[in-house]
């Protein structure tokens, strides 16, 4: 599913930048590039443009909140198939465009598309996987995320060469990946604990027993069955998300959507192509760029799933996030200094700032990028995770459409201190998880309530709760993942 979402949003704008594609639906943006007397900042700023953009992102934002009684009420699968017969539609429709409405269309059916899916595939995950193995299984999502970016870069860099239905090639091919994982969600079983919770409990234990490859699931099963008796006694999620005892989970379901967005990676990897080409990059080169970048975002992913059950969220959030404020500061300086309105970067600083974004793409990738989903993910008990899911892609495709509608505009006002701003942001969510987020490695998805009533701040907002003992044996050094929870004193790394 992140594979396909991804592939159509860098697919997107790589066609951006080329010229048969803007001649047919954005002829002012055609004519603004080719103008050597305009401000090198402000030439593909276009609000029709912006909108081709950044409307995926506000029917993907609206659809997850109507796909959460559906993954409810139906299962993981059947969102993920209603999101991908979505995709296959939109991708018919903008393959075919003749004008900009259909074009438009097109990008809403598969905004639609990521809606649905976005708000089923990282609860698929997390619910199948083992705790000891849950962060590495679940930042597959951001892998396949990472995958399908690359891809959208060698496939733009491919079809700019035919013209001059090469944006169609590009456009069309979103299909493909679309079909696999509509294909695959029939296929797949169902998560035990969506069963459970529709009254399947045979089948549901069947599963468990299935993918843990044991018939000695007893004490795994019996919460799965407790969560959900108290999942199906709550008729009302979203109201019941307000509760104060949900009061954590809610804050991190909004803010670590919104800071992954406001680190700046979409406007780079959205607008990486049109960034370059401003920069004074050529076309070709400026999507061979696009392409390098995408690659250090795929190899950071990887050093991400191999070391979150290690290292745990908090380590690599932080890293991620002191190295990603230096990469934005020096870029800034760099353009600040050398390029301005009127002139390009020389050849050894065009060199420097593309070195400076692989160094921001590889900490993107091995915290913000997969962490911005895990995290929230994992999080909520089953009565409200359906509803905490769609709060986390809404609030995460609402960022999205605001930054995808409005950089453009940005980047022609702030120029070079468009860097800054987002540096800026990155030291806050940076602040915000060195105080607020507890250490989640290893914590059985069903007992990660015990987190928080133990943390030295949200231990005061929550109210108070019984002390419960952990599952037989959980704890450092049991093959789960070293986590800072230990017996019944459940104590919190703070």
């Amino acid at each position: 599913m992140s594979f396909r979402v991804s592939l159509v949003a860098h697919i997107e704008t790589g066609v951006n930048t080329m010229d048969p594609f803007l001649e047919r639906f954005f002829p002012a943006v055609f004519r603004r590039k080719n103008l050597v007397t305009l401000n090198n900042y402000c030439k593909y700023d276009n609000q029709a443009l912006s909108a081709f953009t950044s409307i995926l992102y506000l029917s993907g934002q609206v659809s997850t909140l109507a796909a959460a009684p559906v993954t409810r009420n139906y299962g993981r699968r059947a969102s993920i198939i209603c999101g991908g017969i979505s995709f296959l539609i939109g991708a018919a429709l903008n393959a075919a465009a003749a004008n900009l409405t259909t074009l438009i269309l097109g990008r809403v059916m598969l905004g639609v598309g990521i809606g649905f899916g976005n708000q089923a595939v990282p609860l698929y995950l997390s619910e199948m996987a083992p705790a000891h193995l849950r962060g590495g299984l679940n930042m597959m999502f951001q892998l396949a995320t990472t995958l399908g970016i690359f891809s959208a870069n060698m496939i733009n860099y491919g079809t700019q060469k035919i013209k001059p239905w090469g944006w169609r090639l590009s456009l069309g091919l979103v299909a493909a990946p679309a079909l696999l994982m509509t294909v695959g969600g029939f296929l797949l079983p169902e998560t035990p604990n969506s069963l459970i919770e529709r009254g399947h409990v045979e089948e549901g234990r069947r599963v468990l027993e299935l993918i843990r490859g044991t018939t000695d699931v007893d004490a795994e099963f019996t919460d799965m069955a407790e969560a959900s008796e108290l999942a199906n006694t709550i008729k009302h999620p979203f109201r019941n998300i307000l509760e104060r005892r949900n009061r954590p989970q809610l804050v991190m379901a909004v803010c670590m959507p919104a800071f992954q967005i406001l680190t700046g990676i979409n406007s780079i990897l959205f607008y990486a192509p049109v960034l370059f080409q401003s920069m004074g990059f050529g076309a070709s080169w400026s999507l061979y760029s696009s392409m390098l970048t995408g690659a250090v975002l795929l190899f950071s992913t990887l050093i991400s799933i191999a070391t979150v059950d290690r290292l745990g969220r908090r380590k690599l959030l932080i890293s991620g996030g002191i190295l990603m404020i230096i990469c934005q500061v020096i870029v800034a300086a760099i353009l600040g200094v050398e390029f301005g309105s009127d002139k390009h970067l020389s050849r050894g600083c065009s060199t420097a700032v593309v070195f400076v974004i692989c160094l921001f793409m590889l900490a993107f990738g091995w915290s913000w990028g997969p962490l911005g989903w895990t995290v929230p993910s994992e999080i909520f008990p089953l009565e409200t995770r359906s509803a905490g899911q769609s709060i986390t892609v809404a609030v995460n495709l609402f960022f999205t459409f605001v930054i995808a509608q409005a950089f453009l505009s940005l980047l022609c006002v702030f120029k070079y201190a468009i860097f800054i701003f987002f540096a800026g942001w990155i030291a806050v969510m940076t602040g915000f998880v060195y105080v607020f987020l507890p250490e989640t490695k290893g914590v059985p998805i069903e007992e990660m309530v015990l987190l928080w009533s133990k943390h030295r701040f949200w231990k005061n907002i929550m109210p108070a709760m019984p002390t419960m003992p952990l599952e037989d044996g959980w704890g450092p050094g049991d093959g789960r993942g070293d986590s800072d929870l230990a017996g019944a004193d459940c104590n919190v790394h703070k």
